[in-house]
C-alpha cells in the first residue's frame, strides 16, 4: 500500500522548508481564506432602475434564493455593501447619484451590470440615457438580456464569486485599467432572434 503524505514529504520539507508543506486547512494562505470568505459574504447594494429590477427581486425570492450564496441581505446603505447590481437604464441625471453611491461603498467593491440597457443603453440610443454604465463605474460582470432572467443573474453572481475566490478579478482589473469586463452567457432561454408574441 503506498504511503500518503499528510503534511508533505519530509525530503521536500527539508529542501524547501515550510514551502514544502501541502496546502490544507492548516497551512492555507491567509489571502486564500480571505478571498474564500469574501466570495461567500457579499452584500449587494441594489440599484434597480427599470424592468430588470423586477428580475433582480425575483432572484432574491424563495424560488431562486440567493441566500444560499450568502447574499440574502440587500443593503439600503452603500456603506454596508460591497457589490452593486445595476439593473436597468441609467439616465444622465441618475449617473452622478450612481457614482456617489459607488464611491461610498466599502473596498473591495464589485459591479454587476444587469441587462442590455445598463450595459450599452439598449434601445434607448439618445442623449438622455448613458450608453453603458461602464462610463460611470468600472463593471466586473455583464449579465446580458432584455431583461435577463434570474438564472442569468445567478450565473453572473456565481461567476463573480469564482473570480473573487481565485484572485482573477484583481488581475483582470489591473490589465483593463477598470472593471474586469467579463460577459456571462444567458441561462434563461432567451436568444437574440426569439420573438415573443402577445396573445
Amino acid at each position: 500500500m503506498p504511503r500518503i503524505p499528510i503534511l508533505g514529504d519530509t525530503a521536500e520539507i527539508a529542501e524547501k522548508g515550510l514551502g514544502g508543506l501541502e496546502h490544507n486547512f492548516l497551512t492555507a494562505r491567509i489571502e486564500d481564506l480571505v478571498n474564500w470568505s469574501r466570495a461567500r459574504s457579499l452584500m449587494p447594494a441594489t440599484f434597480g432602475l427599470a424592468c430588470c429590477a423586477i428580475e433582480m427581486m425575483a432572484t432574491g425570492g424563495s424560488h431562486y434564493d440567493i441566500a444560499r450564496f450568502g447574499m440574502e441581505t440587500f443593503r439600503a446603505s452603500p456603506r454596508q455593501a460591497d457589490v452593486m447590481i445595476v439593473s436597468g437604464r441609467v439616465s444622465q441625471k441618475m449617473a452622478p447619484v450612481l457614482r456617489q453611491i459607488y464611491d461610498q461603498m466599502m473596498e473591495p467593491k464589485w459591479v454587476i451590470s444587469m441587462g442590455v440597457c445598463a450595459s450599452s443603453g439598449g434601445m434607448f440610443n439618445n442623449y438622455a440615457i448613458v450608453q453603458g454604465v461602464d462610463q460611470i463605474v468600472p463593471v466586473d460582470v455583464y449579465a446580458p438580456g432584455c431583461p435577463p432572467g434570474p438564472e442569468t443573474l445567478l450565473h453572473a453572481i456565481v461567476t463573480l464569486h469564482k473570480m473573487i475566490e481565485s484572485d482573477e478579478l484583481v488581475k483582470r482589473r489591473d490589465a483593463n485599467g477598470g472593471g474586469a469586463g467579463v460577459t456571462v452567457e444567458q441561462r434563461d432561454g432567451q436568444t437574440a432572434t426569439q420573438i415573443v408574441l402577445s396573445r
